[in-house]
């Protein structure tokens, strides 16, 4: 009697088996080097991934016709695990190409499929051997602020933004709450991996379009020894099977001991066709609507909240909306967040230690050192007086020497450890909006009527200090509320127009900045002295955490209304 298969919201097992035949099974393998495909292997022939990743093996009872059989095939099966693995390591010793381990793979040890698990695997080496493949944006988990009526539970939800709960994490707990949330006609494969380096917890999702979990969702090939015609001969076989898009891979990163979670987007995305690609979109936001939900508990509700960060580096991402203390200390804060051995020793007003033990003053021995050591930078100590020799005889370049030494001062100020080239914790992307009105005498958008007459009549005999001030600083009130900034930047144009008889203009003026490490750029034009270092704005300096953002009345706002 043939098997029958129902639909269910049950997840797919790792066990599954996809036909080698399969388009997504070919491409995975073949985007990996040759000496990562081969440590995959390896990884696969462990004896505690047997249950998940079985190769072919011959069977111990085989007879002569067996043997017979076995010296047609191409790929013979090994008699044993040992075997086979001590074959896979010749393989690694030796030079050649990727195409020979793929052949083996497909047509030899793994011809009945792999498994779900082995593609999860394959997947995370790619993303291992390659971490700027993936675009990542991260987002907080607001706790919502619970209704205080029966009526008000149908109204908007609104985030609590005095509470500082973070919902409990469990895996399998959150796994089967992500489940439930999916729709019946989705499934999906979700695997866990933690990175070796990084304090996060690695979760992949493999959603597939079908009602079954059973292996008519991954493959219509039947059960079985697939024909010969598989990966590179350019013939296909009889039956057909299932397409993958590779853009339906979801990964969620999940930091130790952080209120951010980090959701993938995939950089191939944009090359599919454009329905390929807004199914996968479709796909990706049920999943992230999902997220929250399987957070969730009763009476203790959280959402994802938007924080205008995205990059392509985890690093970054970890040093921005991590668990460390560099989360509220970018740019020139940074010196307040170092942990080692020397920030303790630094000059830093947060360690107490500092007042307990002061720094002595400085004696001749401690002053030759230092002399010793700017020698040494710059070459010798001869080289050294020859140079301030030069200085005092050449005012002009004297003045050079110092506005160097004033830029690069400045730029210790402004970015302190922070965006040097090779932290690793490089940004490759900022986009800024400039949404403040244009400057004019009379153009006060945070004052209403009242206010704005009292304060002209106040200032009116101090001209002078107004215009030092500049426009744009005469109008920032750093006690206002996020709820207050919003309230103004929707009324901005409207408060002026019954005094003014017109609307107040701003002009469309977008900033974006690319390249490896942007922060990082930004701090040598200010060493050069291509940018003031002492004017810029903070978001240049990375100490805002945003990668795309809004400024209004002087400060950044995150993307699309998220704040700051």
């Amino acid at each position: 009697m043939a098997r029958l298969s129902l639909p269910t919201t049950a997840r797919l097992s790792s066990t599954l088996r996809v036909d080698p035949a399969n388009n997504t099974v070919i491409k995975t393998l073949n985007r990996l080097s040759r000496p990562s495909l081969l440590s995959l292997i390896l990884d696969w022939l462990d004896e505690r991934n047997q249950s998940l990743c079985p190769p072919l093996l011959r069977r111990p009872d085989a007879g002569e016709e067996d043997d017979e059989d076995d010296e047609d095939d191409f790929y013979p099966p090994a008699r044993s695990l040992p075997e086979l693995r001590e074959l896979y390591e010749a393989m690694r010793s030796r030079k050649g190409g990727r195409r020979e381990v793929v052949d083996r793979v497909l047509e030899g040890d793994w011809r009945y499929g792999l498994s779900l698990y082995q593609l999860a695997m394959a997947d995370l080496q790619y993303l291992y051997d390659h971490p700027g493949s993936l675009r990542w944006t991260a987002y907080r988990v607001q706790r919502l602020r619970a209704p205080a009526h029966e009526d008000d539970a149908e109204g908007p939800e609104v985030a609590d933004r005095e509470s500082t709960a973070v919902p409990r994490f469990h895996p399998s707990t959150f796994l089967q709450n992500l489940q439930a949330e999916v729709l019946p006609d989705v499934k999906a494969h979700y695997n866990f991996d933690r990175p070796k380096g990084m304090p996060l917890l690695l979760l992949r999702i493999f959603i597939v379009d079908s009602p079954y979990n059973t292996d008519l969702a991954v493959s219509t090939r039947h059960r079985g020894r697939p024909s010969h015609s598989l990966a590179g001969s350019g013939r296909s076989g009889s039956n057909a099977t299932t397409s993958f898009d590779t853009s339906r891979t979801i990964y969620i990163a999940f930091p130790d001991a952080s209120p951010h979670i980090y959701i993938s987007k995939s950089a191939s995305a944009a090359s599919t066709s454009s329905g390929a690609a807004g199914e996968a979109k479709s796909l990706r936001a049920l999943i992230v609507e999902g997220i929250p939900k399987a957070l969730s508990r009763p009476r203790e509700r959280y959402a994802l909240k938007g924080t205008g960060l995205s990059t392509k580096n985890l690093g970054a991402m970890l040093a921005v909306k991590g668990a460390g203390r560099t989360n509220a200390a970018g740019g020139g804060w940074s010196v307040y967040a170092g942990t080692e051995t020397k920030d303790l020793k630094a000059d830093n007003p947060l360690q107490t230690l500092r007042l307990l033990l002061p720094t002595p003053p400085l004696s001749d021995a401690s002053s030759t050192t230092q002399d010793e050591e700017v020698a040494a930078a710059g070459g010798d100590a001869d080289r050294s007086r020859k140079r301030r020799r030069l200085l005092l005889a050449d005012p002009d370049e004297a003045e050079d020497e110092k506005q160097r030494k004033r830029a690069r001062a400045a730029a210790q100020a402004r970015f302190g450890d922070a965006a040097k080239v090779d932290d690793g914790k490089g940004v490759e992307r900022l986009d800024v909006a400039i949404e403040d009105p244009f400057p004019t005498d009379t153009a006060v958008p945070l004052l209403d009527d009242d206010d704005y007459d009292t304060r002209r009549g106040a200032d009116a005999g101090e001209p002078s200090r107004r215009k030092s001030k500049g426009g744009r600083k005469s109008i920032l009130d750093l006690s206002l509320s996020q709820e207050d900034l919003e309230d103004v930047s929707n009324a901005r144009g409207k408060g002026r127009a019954g005094q003014e008889g017109e609307e107040s203009w701003a002009p469309r003026v977008r900033l974006s900045f690319h390249g490896s490490h942007v922060f990082a750029g930004l701090r040598q034009l200010v060493e050069a002295g291509i940018v003031d270092g002492e004017r810029m704005p903070g978001w240049m300096t990375g100490e805002e955490g945003v990668t795309a953002g809004a400024v209004r009345h002087g400060r950044i706002k995150g993307f699309r209304g998220s704040g700051v």
